[in-house]
């Protein structure tokens, strides 16, 4: 984490930041709200025996249960009130997402500027809590199937322990949904982001000196540590460099004279990123492929004889785990970035407003050529992405390196610290231009 600490530390003019006020205050108040969701990390759901739950957990901490329970900043391995963090507000945001490509009703008020928007909040809020209630209920049923070798993990299983389990996680789920809007709102960053990124930030530590304690016990070298910790350093600026990469598309607008004064004639540029889906493939892909593999845990052999069968063929390391897990982050870059950008649309606003690519014809071919560059910059996204989750999977497998030295966790915590970063620069600057402005007006009144 070296490097992104060096890039945050030389992206920021600390001598503008103490003059910021306004700023100061937003960054404080991230501070306080992610503290805030710190300590509920800590406090237990009722009617849960935290030993006998952690002897189960750390049985099936190599399936989903440990991706999650990563994402989760450990919260979900101590079941606690914010077991389920703002992973179903997620999932209920892709949905929507995907929805507005299917429905027309959901795609009209997408375009309908900020009251489609908060409409679609509005459903989307709505799916959290469904979603949240589902997974709750989920998890209640889970515990109480539970057993480790003192016992089962609920004291007292039963309709009352569900019924209170699901109202736990889904009050807990709904907080951390207005605690990440807040964020967004009146601090710094976004604020479902930040919450994710603080969980697997929290969780490094015990994370080194787990690694550390391997190497001290002789179960790892001290040179293959050292190595993890050269290849985190590089795997970081790899994704620092691949994040930031873009494609700029130069956009032209004619000149127009309106009496006698002459107005347009600018360009600019229209920037693609090289990865547009971000963490979204590696999550979708590891979260499908690891499902069976914790189904079999749970049932402890005692499942069928084909579930048992493609949990072998779907281990940690195992071939056909590989080469799926490659293809679903392919597919999921597609997928997601069809559903994020699309090409006619953005080739319409160029149209409407008067711009156009050099060389190509608005409408129709402008779509076309946007599709094509658009296409060729996934396949690049999808092989980094592949590359950068693929190497950390084989030494989590072959190595049992934690999660936390994984990549999707390495593209979380640099993608969110860039976007962060990005926003303070652009507080700072506003800053700088409010003084230049006053400056002014003082100057014009003399």
């Amino acid at each position: 984490m070296a490097s992104a600490a060096e890039q945050f530390a030389s992206s920021i003019n600390f001598s503008a930041l103490s003059k910021a006020h306004e700023l100061k205050k937003r960054l404080w108040f991230t501070l306080g709200a992610l503290i805030i969701y710190r300590l509920g990390t800590y406090i237990p759901i009722p009617g849960i025996d935290p030993n006998i739950l952690d002897d189960i957990f750390s049985q099936n901490a190599g399936g989903i249960l440990g991706m999650f329970n990563m994402l989760a900043g450990g919260a979900l391995g101590r079941m606690t009130i914010f077991a389920l963090n703002i992973m179903p507000y997620i999932s209920a945001s892709i949905i929507m997402q995907l929805m507005t490509t299917v429905s027309p009703h959901l795609a009209q008020l997408k375009k309908e500027g900020e009251t489609g928007r908060k409409k679609i909040n509005q459903y989307t809020r709505y799916g959290t809590v469904l979603l949240s209630a589902l997974q709750g209920y989920g998890i209640a049923v889970g515990l109480e199937g539970m057993a480790g070798s003192q016992g089962s993990a609920v004291i007292e299983p039963g309709y009352f322990f569900r019924f209170t389990t699901v109202i736990t996680l889904v009050g807990g789920t709904i907080f951390l949904m207005w605690l990440g809007e807040q964020i967004t709102a009146r601090g710094v960053g976004n604020g479902i982001s930040l919450i994710i990124f603080s969980g697997i930030i929290a969780e490094l530590p015990s994370a080194l000196a787990g690694t550390l304690e391997l190497g001290r016990t002789g179960a790892m070298s001290a040179f293959f540590i050292i190595f993890i910790m050269v290849m985190v350093v590089v795997v970081i600026t790899f994704i620092v460099f691949m994040e930031r990469a873009q494609r700029r598309i130069l956009v032209q607008y004619p000149k127009r004279q309106m009496g006698n004064r002459m107005f347009g004639g600018e360009s600019s540029h229209l920037p693609l990123k090289l990865n547009t889906a971000g963490v979204i493939p590696p999550i979708f892909a590891s979260s499908i492929l690891l499902l069976p593999i914790t189904v079999a845990g749970f049932n402890a052999g005692q499942g069928p004889e084909w579930l048992t069968l493609v949990t072998s063929y779907l281990a940690h390391g195992q071939p056909l785990y590989m080469f799926l897990y490659i293809s679903g982050i392919v597919f999921f870059c597609f997928f997601y970035t069809a559903v994020v950008f699309n090409p006619a649309d953005t080739a319409d606003n160029l149209k409407k407003y008067g711009g156009f690519i050099p060389g190509i014809r608005p409408g129709k071919n402008t779509a076309e050529y946007l599709d094509h560059v658009l296409t060729r910059l996934t396949v690049v996204g999808a092989i980094y992405l592949a590359v950068v989750c693929l190497l950390p999977e084989i030494l989590i497998s072959h190595y049992a390196v934690p999660f936390y030295f994984g990549g999707t966790s390495l593209l979380i915590v640099v993608t969110v610290t860039m976007d962060t970063v990005a926003q303070i620069q652009a507080h700072l600057l506003a800053h700088q231009y409010e003084g230049l402005i006053k400056k002014a007006k003082l100057r014009g009144r003399r």
